[in-house]
């Protein structure tokens, strides 16, 4: 069965670089060493592991004060491996302004990227800002989607002030109301939204323009009214995805299958609703 990860990091040095402050909390959270691996090794896994990844870019320069795993870095990567990393989300900083708007038009119309990757928490911000909709517009215009995490962060967990974040920034209100404001703007959430998990599915209910995956969680771990509705009402909108590197694939993938869905709902997950819905 094609497997499309939807959510996975580089992994490599200028990724790990790009956290600043934050990796220190990374590591505690996941519990396990949070560093960096050669390219070669990031695209072997991928191939163990029979999954097409689609990258993710990464530019909390406004909060870490270093600089991002740029959307150049990330696409060149891609291009080097077009078979395992079948496309790219490229990320602007929303507070940088005009040079964001900028950027996202070099991200789409010259580097041909998939849509564009939110972090609410760790960038400050949240996506219903009205500061941020002339970006808003710009990538609406551009035609292509966003990816927006819901939900609580290992960025930053249990460090004083969790390091600033705010975890009200990645409240799925803040997806609803800009679904709400761009109608044709597809947008997915990214990870299942916890503590708010039921808000989350009401909204990729209400709306028709907003879609899930399920990254960043071992699927053991999906509250039991989530189960249900994955194989049920929201089937045709949730897509796999790992949110490489927190989580090894093998204990990913074993408890999807785990959960005993139908063959039709898994060829939904893994690939055919990305497909249909991202043209993947």
């Amino acid at each position: 069965m094609r497997i499309i990860d939807l959510h996975c990091y580089p992994n490599t040095e200028p990724w790990i670089h790009c956290q600043g402050p934050y990796v220190e909390a990374l590591a505690k959270y996941w519990n396990r060493a949070w560093t960096w691996k050669q390219e070669d090794e990031v695209v072997a896994e991928f191939a163990a592991a029979g999954v097409e990844a689609v990258l993710v870019a990464l530019d909390l320069e406004t909060t870490t004060g270093t600089p991002p795993c740029t959307n150049d870095y990330v696409k060149a990567m891609q291009q080097r491996h077009p078979d395992r990393i079948i496309h790219a989300w490229a990320a602007v900083d929303p507070f940088k302004g005009e040079i964001a708007i900028q950027q996202a038009g070099h991200a789409i119309t010259e580097l041909g990227m998939l849509g564009f990757h939110f972090h609410p928490i760790m960038g400050h911000f949240a996506v219903n800002d009205r500061r941020l909709y002339p970006l808003f517009e710009v990538i609406n215009a551009l035609k292509v989607p966003v990816m927006i995490d819901v939900g609580t962060t290992g960025m930053g967990a249990g460090m004083p002030g969790g390091l600033g974040a705010k975890i009200r920034h990645a409240h799925p209100s803040c997806i609803d109301e800009l679904a709400a404001d761009f109608p044709d703007l597809k947008i997915i959430a990214a990870h299942p939204g916890w503590p708010w998990v039921d808000e989350m599915t009401a909204v990729a209910l209400h709306k028709g323009n907003v879609y899930w995956e399920m990254s960043g969680w071992a699927p053991k771990y999906f509250p039991a009214q989530l189960k249900t509705d994955i194989r049920a009402r929201l089937q045709d909108k949730v897509m796999f995805g790992s949110d490489y590197p927190s989580i090894p694939y093998d204990r990913l993938l074993r408890e999807w299958r785990e959960l005993g869905y139908a063959d039709a709902v898994m060829e939904k997950i893994f690939h055919a609703n990305a497909e249909r819905i991202l043209g993947l």
